[in-house]
C-alpha cells in the first residue's frame, strides 16, 4: 500500500512537472483552450524536448542559457550551408574609448560587404541629454543598442534635436557619422553611387553628401535586416557589466570586441584634439563627482601646473583606466565570484590597438572568426595598407586614412613631457599592469 502511494505521488509530480513545463506553449495560443482558429505566431512553437522547453523559463545550462549557435568556444565558422536557425544574424558591439584607434577597427568591418554598420549612434543620446554624467547614461545606451541591432532605428527620435516635425520624419542623413557609411553611400539607398557596396576603400564624404540624398529611416531599417551582421562601434560605455542582459538574451546572439591602447598613447591623441573631446571629459568625471556642482567641477585648483583642458583629460582618463580593469576582471576567469559562465566568456575578447596595426590580418581574421563573419582575404590587405601609410597625420586626429603605425605607436615618447608620462603611468597602473604596457624607465628630472 505505501509503494502504491509513493508511485502515485511520483505519476503527480511527473505530470505536474511536464504541464509547467509545456505551459508557455499554452500561454502563447489564446486561441487553443478557446476553439479557435489563431494561427501560430513566427518564433513561438512548442518545444519539441525537455531542452527546448528549459530557456522558456530562463532554466540555464550551468550557469548561463547558451544562445543559439553557442557549441564551441571558436564560435560560428561561416558556412552557408548551415540554416537560419543554425546560423543566426551576428549582433557585434566594439566597445571602445576615445582616441584609440576604434575608428580605425570600426572601418574595417564597414567595409565587408556582410557588414550593417554604425558608427558611434550613441553620440545622439550624449549630446541630448549633456551633462548628464557617463555612469547614469548607461542604461539609456543598452537600451538604444537593443533597439539598433534589432534595426529599429526609431529610437534616435527621442534624443534628435529640432521642430518635432524633424523628429518624427528622420532621414540617413540625421545619423551620426552617416557620409562614411558604406551602405548609406551606395546602392540602392543611393542610386548615384560611384562605387559598389561590395568593393573595398575608404568612402569619400564630400562626395557622399553631394550625390546621396537623404532616406527615410523605414529604408535604411529595411536594409539593415538584409545583412547578416550588424555591428555596432562606440566609445561612450563605461561598463561592459551594464550589457550583461543582452549578453545573456539568446535571441539578441550579442558578442563584444573590446580594444584597449597604450593610455599614454591615448593621453597624448587626446591632447591633440583636447577642446574637441572637453564636454565628453566633463560627462565622464561627473561620474565620480555626482554630488558636486558642475560650475565646481569646472574651477581650476589655484596654483594647478596644467592647462584646465589638459587636467580635465587626465582625471577623465583616469576613470577610463579604472573602467578598463573593471571590464577585464568582468570576463575573466579568476575575477568576480561567482565568476561569469563559460558561456558568456566566450562572447567576449579583447585585443590591444597595437597588435592589431602590427598584425593587421592576423588579428582580422581572428576577429571576423570571433563574430561569425566569413573572412576575406582582400580586406586583410585593405588593412595591412591602412596601417603602412607614410607618417602620422597630427593635426587631422580623427581622419580615418593609411598611416605609419609604428609611429603612431610610439609617438607619445616624443611628445608627452616626462612629467605628463609618469602622471599617466600613475593613475593608469593598474591597467597597464594587467594589459602588459611596460612603464618607462625612471632616469633623469621630470620636464
Amino acid at each position: 500500500m505505501k509503494k502504491r502511494r509513493q508511485r502515485k505521488c511520483l505519476l503527480l509530480l511527473t505530470l505536474y512537472s511536464l504541464f509547467l513545463l509545456l505551459l508557455p506553449c499554452l500561454l502563447g495560443y489564446g486561441g487553443w483552450w478557446r476553439g479557435g482558429q489563431q494561427e501560430e505566431p513566427p518564433g513561438h512553437r512548442c518545444p519539441a524536448s525537455l531542452e527546448g522547453s528549459l530557456p522558456l523559463w530562463n532554466i540555464e545550462y550551468g550557469e548561463e542559457a547558451v544562445p543559439p549557435g553557442e557549441h564551441s568556444q571558436e564560435g560560428i565558422t561561416g558556412d552557408p550551408s548551415r540554416g537560419p536557425e543554425e546560423h543566426p544574424k551576428q549582433h557585434i558591439y566594439l566597445h571602445a574609448t576615445w582616441r584609440t584607434g576604434s575608428s580605425f577597427l570600426g572601418e574595417l568591418f564597414n567595409q565587408h560587404p556582410d557588414v550593417f554598420y554604425l558608427y558611434e549612434p550613441m553620440w545622439h543620446l550624449w549630446q541630448a541629454l549633456y551633462p548628464g554624467d557617463a555612469e547614469s547614461l548607461q542604461g539609456a545606451l543598452r537600451d538604444m543598442l537593443r533597439s539598433l541591432f534589432l534595426c529599429d532605428f526609431s529610437v534616435l527620435r527621442l534624443y534628435s534635436s529640432g521642430p518635432r516635425s524633424q523628429q518624427t520624419n528622420l532621414t540617413t542623413s540625421s545619423i551620426f557619422g552617416w557620409h562614411t557609411n558604406k551602405v548609406i553611400c551606395s546602392q540602392p539607398l543611393c542610386p548615384n553611387a560611384s562605387h559598389p557596396r561590395a568593393r573595398l576603400g575608404l568612402l569619400d564624404g564630400a562626395e557622399c553628401r553631394s550625390a546621396c540624398p537623404p532616406r527615410p529611416l523605414r529604408e535604411l531599417e529595411a536594409e539593415c535586416r538584409r545583412y547578416p551582421a550588424v555591428v555596432i562601434k562606440d566609445v561612450r560605455l563605461m561598463d561592459a557589466g551594464v550589457l550583461l542582459p543582452l549578453l545573456r538574451d539568446p535571441a539578441l546572439n550579442l558578442r563584444i570586441i573590446q580594444l584597449f591602447r597604450d593610455p599614454r598613447a591615448v593621453h597624448n591623441s587626446r591632447l591633440k584634439s583636447k577642446h574637441a573631446l572637453l564636454r565628453e571629459s566633463v560627462q565622464v568625471l561627473r561620474s565620480h563627482h555626482r554630488e558636486e556642482p558642475l560650475r565646481r567641477l569646472l574651477l581650476q585648483p589655484p596654483g594647478a601646473p596644467q592647462p584646465r583642458s589638459e587636467a580635465f583629460l587626465s582625471r577623465a582618463l583616469e576613470v577610463i583606466c579604472e573602467a578598463w580593469v573593471r571590464d577585464l576582471l568582468l570576463f575573466s576567469s579568476s575575477g568576480p565570484r561567482p565568476p561569469l559562465s563559460e558561456a558568456l566568456r566566450r562572447r567576449y575578447t579583447s585585443l590591444r590597438y597595437e597588435d592589431l596595426v602590427r598584425e593587421p590580418g592576423q588579428q582580422l581574421a581572428r576577429l571576423l572568426h570571433f563574430a561569425g563573419i566569413t573572412p576575406m582575404p582582400e580586406l586583410e590587405t585593405f588593412a595591412l595598407n591602412l596601417t603602412r601609410g607614410s607618417g602620422y597625420p597630427s593635426d587631422k586626429p580623427f581622419l580615418i586614412s593609411a598611416r605609419d603605425a609604428r609611429e603612431a605607436i610610439g609617438a607619445w615618447k616624443e611628445r608627452l613631457s616626462r612629467r605628463q608620462v609618469e602622471q599617466v603611468e600613475e593613475v593608469c597602473k593598474g591597467a597597464m599592469t594587467v594589459l602588459s604596457y611596460a612603464r618607462s624607465p625612471r632616469e633623469g628630472p621630470a620636464d
